[in-house]
């Protein structure tokens, strides 16, 4: 599998994500535009199709880069970050993934995600905003395992934490490359407790192996106000 060429297809927008100063609308229109923002989420659910394998929850994969050393902003970031596409089933995850590129391959500063369909891999996303991350740090040549090991055990529900996993992210850096999974909530120490033992099961980490935890407040304390960059720390 890892010998095979592989690209990866990105949308050239960011699927609406920006919130845009159009001025004070009427309260009617603001009621319209509600419908049909519900509408437009119904219309855009993925569904496993007859016959296929169906995941518990449905999940989005993103692809985010940019360029070390510029300013960074939320802006930025929200510019930066693409949707590759949703999936409900085995089937369709085994889709996407096939015509990936894998972590190993890619260059420069470089971000998958895969989170739950309607939780964006920001900080500042309800899902995420009390919550946090484990983070491990990898010399070159370990992420595209322990990334698909990662990913395989968070869809099979191998974490056994009801529905505190929000997702999963690999960056890609110059000297070295990070995993990190996500939980809503950063207080409940049982709970991550948990997905920390079963990160080092599924990944097959030696003994040693430095582990941190890390919450999103005090991720966005010390950003400062640069940009929300999964796997930054």
């Amino acid at each position: 599998m890892d010998g095979c060429d592989r690209t990866i297809s990105l949308k050239d927008d960011d699927s609406g994500d920006h919130d845009q100063d159009q001025g004070t609308p009427k309260d009617s229109e603001t009621e319209r535009t509600e419908d049909e923002d519900q509408s437009l989420s119904k219309k855009k659910m993925v569904v496993p199709a007859a016959g296929e394998h169906p995941l518990q929850y449905n999940y989005t994969f993103w692809y985010s880069r940019r360029t070390p050393g510029r300013p960074a902003s939320t802006q930025s970031y929200e510019q930066n970050i693409k949707q590759i596409g949703s999936f409900a089933s085995v089937e369709q995850f085994w889709r996407f993934y096939s015509h990936m590129i894998r972590p190993g391959d890619l260059t420069g500063h470089s971000d998958f995600h895969i989170f739950k369909e309607g939780i964006k891999p920001m900080w500042e996303d309800d899902a995420n905003k009390m919550g946090g991350k484990w983070i491990i740090r990898l010399r070159k040549g370990l992420a595209s395992r322990c990334w698909e090991n990662l990913i395989l055990a968070m869809l099979g529900e191998q974490f056994m934490v009801g529905e505190e996993i929000c997702g999963a992210v690999v960056s890609v850096r110059f000297q070295e490359d990070i995993i990190s999974i996500w939980n809503k909530t950063a207080s409940d120490q049982s709970t991550t407790a948990r997905i920390r033992d079963t990160l080092r099961r599924v990944l097959n980490l030696p003994p040693n192996t430095i582990m941190e935890y890390k919450t999103h407040t005090d991720s966005i304390k010390y950003s400062m106000g640069r940009l929300p960059w999964t796997g930054e720390c």
